[in-house]
């Protein structure tokens, strides 16, 4: 892992341009009381969620197969919510953090062992939700001070109602006209990996880091990026344990990161419109676009980049 100089010279210059960074916010606070009312206008109600006695590996390989980022886990018998589950909880487990003691202390290293284990073990306990009343503005407000990109609604009793995410907001809030430009609104000064990083450095970054992406840099040039949801993903589809001898988490973690990377890479540019790159990414159903300029790296552009812009946070 290292810090790209480049990018961090990118982000000075353009703190010193002038008419960039002083046209502010658009106001959007008018136009989203238009949307006030039940977040459920904007949510998704037939929520897939998981008992709290499902295996770590079903609920990884169901939200590998649903191209989901988090299940709510819930009662079996109520629907109560208990917690959630995400792929930042997944990377940790894997090597990134504290869940990994699993893997490594309770199972001695055995990732087949381990999946076995209840996703109660993992997944986030408590986690933040909204009301089936909550206005548009109160996601936004969660979503922007707590970084979180999915929150459960629930009832009075913590019954499960429905999942607002960080996309759904932003599909609302784009429509509205900012005078924002991506080089107003991109991280500059950027953590990146390498190809040849091992995976379990990745998990560690990312999980130490809250990072839910690391761009993926050889010689200076962007090689491609590489997500929480890859790397659950690689767990998921089953192709990890295909490469496994001994059963140990080390031969899957040990490998390089180029291994995750596949697919088309989309990029964007320092002077588009935040218009126009939250319509790419809601298009393209993705969270993050990298940014490039003169043919090299020089920010990245993320969901909540560009929640936060137009809400004017």
């Amino acid at each position: 892992m290292h810090q790209n100089g480049r990018t961090t010279k990118q982000g000075n210059r353009l703190l010193k341009m002038q008419g960039k960074l002083d046209r502010g916010p658009v106001e959007f606070n008018s136009r989203i009381a238009e949307q006030e009312g039940e977040i459920m206008a904007i949510a998704t109600r037939d929520v897939i969620s998981l008992p709290q006695t499902q295996s770590i590996m079903a609920a990884v390989e169901q939200m590998t197969a649903c191209g989901f980022r988090r299940l709510p886990v819930t009662d079996a018998g109520t629907k109560r919510l208990l917690g959630i589950v995400t792929s930042g909880d997944i990377i940790n487990f894997l090597g990134g953090g504290d869940k990994y003691q699993l893997v490594q202390v309770r199972h001695n290293g055995n990732l087949i062992a381990a999946v076995n284990e209840a996703i109660r073990t993992i997944m986030t306990p408590q986690p933040a939700t909204l009301g089936s009343d909550a206005r548009i503005l109160d996601a936004v407000e969660v979503i922007t001070t707590k970084k979180i990109g999915g929150l459960p609604i629930v009832d009075k009793g913590g019954v499960l109602l429905g999942i607002a995410t960080e996309r759904d907001v932003l599909s609302v809030l784009a429509s509205g006209r900012s005078p924002l430009h991506v080089e107003d609104i991109m991280s500059s000064s950027l953590r990146v990996t390498a190809p040849d990083c091992p995976i379990a450095t990745v998990t560690r970054d990312m999980t130490k880091h809250r990072f839910r992406r690391l761009p993926v840099v050889s010689d200076d040039v962007l090689y491609g990026i590489v997500t929480a949801t890859d790397i659950m993903r690689y767990l998921g589809s089953r192709e990890v344990f295909s490469k496994m001898v001994t059963g140990n988490v080390a031969e899957v973690t040990g490998l390089p990161v180029r291994n995750l990377i596949a697919g088309e890479l989309f990029t964007t540019s320092p002077e588009k419109t935040i218009n126009q790159v939250a319509q790419e990414m809601l298009k393209k159903n993705i969270g993050a676009l990298p940014v490039i300029e003169d043919s090299r790296l020089v920010g990245l552009v993320t969901e909540f980049d560009l929640v936060r812009a137009f809400s004017g946070g």
